[in-house]
Formats: C-alpha cells, sequence, structure tokens
C-alpha cells in the first residue's frame, strides 16, 4: 500500500499526516509506504515548519527525513491513495489527475468517522494550539483510513 498526503506547501498539515501514518503503521508492522508532497514548490527542500514539529515531538511522532517537495505528475500513478488535506486540495488533485486516477484521491477526513469537519484547516498563520488542532484531526484520518484499508481483502498484514 502506498500512500500520498498533499497540503499546499507541504511543510505542515501534509508532513504532519505522514508523521503519523508512518508511526502507526510502524506500530502495527505493516510494509506500507508513506509520503508527502505540496501543491506548490515555494518551500522545496525546507523541513517542516518547527511549530508542527514541536506539537507532534510532544505526542512522540518524528519528522526525521522530511523536507518539502511538490506534488509530481508520476504521483499520481505511483500511489494507491493521494490524500488531501481539504477541499482545495481535492479539487486542484481532481482537476490535474490523469484520467482513471480520480478514485485514488480522497480528503483525509474523509476516513474519519465520527468527525464533523470535512478539512484539516491550514495552521500556518494561526497560534501554535492550531498545530494540535491539526494533529488531533490528522490522527483521526490516519487511525480511520489505515482501519478501512486493513479490512479490504487483502490488506490485513500490509
Amino acid at each position: 500500500m502506498r500512500l500520498l498526503f498533499v497540503c499546499t506547501g507541504n511543510i505542515c498539515r501534509s508532513p504532519t499526516a505522514e508523521a503519523v501514518a508512518r508511526a502507526r503503521i510502524e506500530a502495527l508492522g505493516l510494509d506500507w509506504r508513506v509520503e508527502s508532497a505540496g501543491t506548490s514548490g515555494w518551500h522545496e527542500g525546507e523541513p517542516p515548519d518547527p511549530r508542527s514539529q514541536a506539537a507532534a515531538a510532544a505526542r512522540g511522532y518524528s519528522f526525521d527525513g522530511l523536507a518539502a517537495r511538490a506534488l509530481t505528475a508520476d504521483d499520481f500513478t505511483r500511489f494507491d491513495h493521494i490524500l488531501a488535506m481539504d477541499s482545495g486540495h481535492h479539487s486542484h488533485l481532481h482537476r490535474l489527475a490523469p484520467p482513471g486516477v480520480s478514485g485514488r484521491i480522497s480528503r483525509l477526513m474523509d476516513w474519519a468517522p465520527g468527525v464533523a469537519m470535512d478539512d484539516v484547516p491550514d495552521p500556518y498563520y494561526g497560534t501554535d494550539a492550531g498545530f494540535e488542532d491539526v494533529l488531533d484531526l490528522v490522527e483521526a484520518g490516519v487511525d480511520g483510513l489505515i482501519a478501512a484499508l486493513r479490512a479490504q481483502p487483502g490488506q490485513a498484514s500490509g
């Protein structure tokens, strides 16, 4: 299973989702590949936002080795699931997707049962509390995603 999380600059939301997913997948012993990307290359090569890193580290997640990168055309065929952080990214991904790939694209919050939010809000211009809120939403979405994918035939062990 190959998962790609996508936000705007790949420095806040999508690397947080990547870090959470990696930790959860590793804890389950699954052999899945996880990456993240941005719809833009504004922060290409930069590490995740320090506030994202601090919030995640407080919960035991690591951003080691993560650096921002832009979405590429190849990503649409290299990944089984492409998870948008918000509705704008979701629409953008559908516009860019080649024919036959749109079924691989969803919003992360589509996978969060019981959570009434469609989008993971961008914390970049807000306070530190926004980064905590992002983590809460990402954890719910990632946990729901993993549970749903593992329930599919042939996926229980990876």
